[in-house]
């Protein structure tokens, strides 16, 4: 496979961006290979992406898609494929703004809905082992973290965002118990942001876009798991995600 130009842009641009929705992806590549005077064909994203990847395997990186929990919308994020921690950020970020982020990380794989606040985290600042930082340091990095796409933050609550999700998945799953890694029993992907089924004494969880998709089609809606009959709320749920990806 032969790497072009246009390829080329393509992969400086995700290396910039970090994470692209389907239609980014698309313009994006429409772009890539009009600016370099490259063969372009609009239904052919996934093989030109197989040639971008087959560059980045010996760079231990890769492109790869996943939906968004939010809104069921698919994704194209550059990940490290190494196993080492935090690979991706390390070149980026000063080691004691990477021991805040696992902190932070810490917090929100602990916590019941996945989140940690921006209280808790701030006041972990002056406690770091690498080496401490102001109250105002900490917001900054915050920040710029929401601004790298590693975290999403909404009313002064931090989560985990797609890009790191995709891109940390690896380092999620080996560093933490299996009580805290959540999985979605349709996809299989790691959740965060999910339904439960109404028996206390199952385990299955499903995002959001995942129930719309698996329960839509069905008279009567059961947990995959046990069959017990899944909320009510199942259905707006499932209508507010389609709205969402609508817009």
């Amino acid at each position: 496979m032969v790497l072009g130009e246009g390829h080329q842009r393509f992969i400086q641009t995700m290396m910039i961006r970090g994470i692209v929705n389907e239609q980014e992806a698309k313009t994006l590549h429409q772009h890539c290979c009009e600016v370099h005077k490259e063969h372009y064909v609009a239904d052919k994203l996934e093989e030109f992406i197989q040639v971008v990847n087959s560059k980045l395997e010996a760079l231990n990186m890769q492109i790869r898609t996943r939906a968004s929990e939010d809104n069921g919308m698919t994704c194209y994020a550059l990940v490290n494929t190494a196993n080492n921690e935090l690979t991706r950020m390390s070149s980026d970020y000063a080691d004691n703004e990477l021991e805040l982020f696992r902190r932070t990380m810490d917090l929100i794989m602990s916590s019941d809905d996945s989140t940690a606040s921006s209280t808790d985290i701030l006041n972990m600042a002056d406690s770091l082992q690498t080496r401490k930082l102001t109250k105002s340091a900490a917001e900054c990095l915050l920040k710029r973290m929401v601004s790298d796409n590693w975290l999403v933050e909404k009313q002064g609550d931090y989560s985990l965002s797609t890009r790191c999700v995709m891109d940390m998945e690896p380092y999620i799953r080996t560093m933490y118990d299996e009580e805290q890694v959540k999985v979605c029993a349709v996809c299989h992907c790691l959740a965060f942001k999910y339904q439960i089924c109404a028996n206390p004494l199952c385990t299955v969880k499903i995002h959001n876009p995942c129930a719309e998709k698996y329960f839509k089609k069905k008279a009567v809606q059961r947990c995959p798991g046990c069959s017990e009959l899944w909320p009510n709320k199942v259905r707006a749920e499932c209508r507010q995600s389609l709205s969402q990806r609508q817009r």
